[in-house]
């Protein structure tokens, strides 16, 4: 059954400076900002939130269809969604574009400095989910903006129901808007932080969001997630980890924990714990797709975690 992932792909470089930059900044001066920082070590990995849900997805041996634009030097990417066997028809390479890309720095205290390039990303209107054939759920994650609109309004036309991820991007959309999205989708995902900024925005309580949605999922890190129905509020626990290593991504896999769970017709209990799983295995390895256990490991870390098995 395919999920069709509406969001982002991109390359992100990060670097690592083993000072702090509060050292290289003077207060004075900051007017008048003119400096360089020597990052010995970087890496460029594969990211963008489409990428990273559509990899966890496949862990799980979904059907992961990415609709996103990529720049004339996304080949790269292309090959290794070839290799990964996640398919790729409705990815658009996009003339005298890049591909959207981060660029980020962080110093030995942990603070960073990042810089982004949309390219190709804002043109992802030029997608049409009418494009994507028969699917069975989609998600509207960060994107260009006019893609975002038009992607959910399409899902809704089509009558398939929809997860909408602002994640990132909400901060581009007026109240009036975002009430919009929420009114279209079928499902809602956030983060605690957006989740305050989503209600802030809108003058909804997250009670009034839940009841416009067949669900609306509030991740809250460490302390697990809470899932708001019409008439239940469920506390998913965190999966603990030994090492809690690199949070980029641990979104992505979280939804992508949701998407297979509502697509096997999992109950909300078991599609969170899975979610919540899915988060954890991500966050004890470096990068966003750099984690690589096989459903069975999935399957059985579930049963370690919860007691029972999917």
């Amino acid at each position: 059954m395919t999920s069709l992932i509406c969001g982002s792909l991109a390359f992100d470089t990060i670097m690592s400076f083993e000072g702090r930059f509060s050292e290289a900044l003077l207060a004075d001066q900051l007017h008048k900002i003119n400096v360089a920082f020597l990052v010995p070590d970087m890496r460029r990995e594969f990211g963008g939130c489409a990428g990273n849900i559509a990899y966890n997805l496949k862990l799980l041996d979904g059907e992961p269809l990415i609709m996103a634009t990529i720049g004339e030097d996304g080949a790269a990417y292309l090959e290794r969604l070839a290799q990964l066997q996640i398919a790729r028809q409705c990815v658009r390479t996009v003339p005298d574009t890049y591909t959207a890309q981060a660029f980020i720095t962080t110093d030995a205290a942990g603070n960073q400095i990042t810089a982004f390039h949309p390219g190709a990303m804002s043109f992802s209107h030029q997608n049409q989910v009418a494009d994507a054939g028969e699917v069975k759920i989609a998600i509207v994650a960060p994107d260009g903006r006019q893609g975002m609109l038009d992607h959910a309004r399409q899902c809704a036309d089509a009558g398939i129901p929809f997860i909408f991820d602002p994640g990132q991007g909400l901060p581009m959309f007026s109240g009036e808007e975002l009430q919009a999205f929420i009114d279209l989708a079928t499902y809602v995902a956030v983060n605690d932080y957006e989740a305050e900024l989503l209600t802030e925005r809108t003058g909804l309580s997250l009670g009034t969001i839940a009841e416009r949605v067949s669900a609306l999922v509030v991740t809250r890190g460490e302390q697990g997630a809470e899932i708001f129905t019409r008439d239940a509020h469920l506390a998913i626990p965190c999966v603990k980890v030994e090492q809690v290593f690199d949070p980029t991504g641990c979104g992505d896999a979280f939804r992508a924990g949701m998407l297979y769970g509502l697509t096997q017709g999992m109950d909300w209990a078991t599609t969170g714990r899975l979610s919540s799983l899915m988060g954890a295995i991500k966050i004890a390895h470096r990068g966003p797709q750099n984690h690589r256990p096989s459903r069975a490991e999935i399957e059985d870390r579930f049963h370690q975690a919860f007691g029972y098995r999917l």
